[in-house]
């Protein structure tokens, strides 16, 4: 099945899994195992309030939640730029996480400013 470069869905959970499998091959230490942690709980974090998302009950409860995983999106940047510096020769796997975590906040910005025309066309906002 070829994987469509649209679907936000799958591009997160590809996210997910490179970043399970990058952290798994980390050295932990003290400096490291805070950082990996938070790299985790982050980038896991997009795909959770994305599909949370899809469940929303309201236009203003799936911007919520996809302004929630575009924050996560954003903290997960952080965490992969520390990483990326304390693990020079993991870089280029760093940027690769990098470069999708970026689209994604580019696609959460999208479907936002979208559902909110949505909003302002319907109440006349």
């Amino acid at each position: 099945m070829e994987l469509k470069k649209y679907d936000p869905e799958e591009r997160i959970f590809i996210l997910g899994k490179k970043v399970l499998m990058l952290c798994r091959k980390l050295p932990e230490n003290t400096i490291s195992r805070p950082l990996i942690s938070q790299l985790v709980r982050s980038a896991t974090s997009i795909g959770a309030n994305y599909m949370e998302g899809n469940g929303a009950v309201s236009k203003k409860d799936l911007i919520n939640k996809i302004s929630i995983a575009r924050k996560e999106a954003k903290e997960t940047l952080y965490w992969v730029r520390l990483l990326a510096f304390l693990f020079v020769e993991k870089s280029n796997e760093f940027q690769l996480i990098s470069q999708e975590t970026q689209e994604l906040v580019y696609i959460f910005s999208a479907i936002i400013k979208k559902i909110q025309t949505q909003i302002e066309f319907e109440f006349g906002a």
